[in-house]
């Protein structure tokens, strides 16, 4: 007759309800947040959370951050020059966003790749 060894101990598979994946995601795709710290943070793998993303945007419902429940309002700030490059080397609209990043706009880009550039920031 064999032998046979059972292995007992903590279950390894871990079961999150839907108010815990909403929390999660939340916190993962919060501005400026980074999806592999807060996924090491709370011992998720980085590819269950984009899983868990993409099943929510099939389902149609999006996840609202709390600090941007509301839709608001960018300052905007007029900067002066006192010399003034020709227009062809100037942007036309400069805008800063997180981590650094900038984004310019020429006055002789199209306005549909003005569009798709300004969509791809939401």
């Amino acid at each position: 007759m064999g032998q046979i060894t059972v292995f007992s101990g903590p279950e390894r598979r871990r079961r999150w309800n839907d108010e815990e994946r909403l929390e999660i995601l939340n916190e993962a795709f919060a501005p400026g947040a980074c999806v592999a710290e807060v996924a090491r943070r709370r011992d998720v793998s980085t590819a269950l959370v984009y899983t868990w993303r993409r099943k929510l945007r099939d389902a149609d419902v999006e996840p609202e951050p709390d600090d941007l429940a509301a839709p608001g309002f960018a300052a905007a700030v007029m900067v002066e020059d006192v010399e003034v490059a020709p227009s062809g080397h100037q942007p036309a609209i400069v805008i800063d966003l997180a981590r650094g990043k900038r984004i310019s706009i020429f006055a002789s880009a199209s306005p549909a790749l003005v569009a798709s550039a300004l969509k791809a920031l939401r």
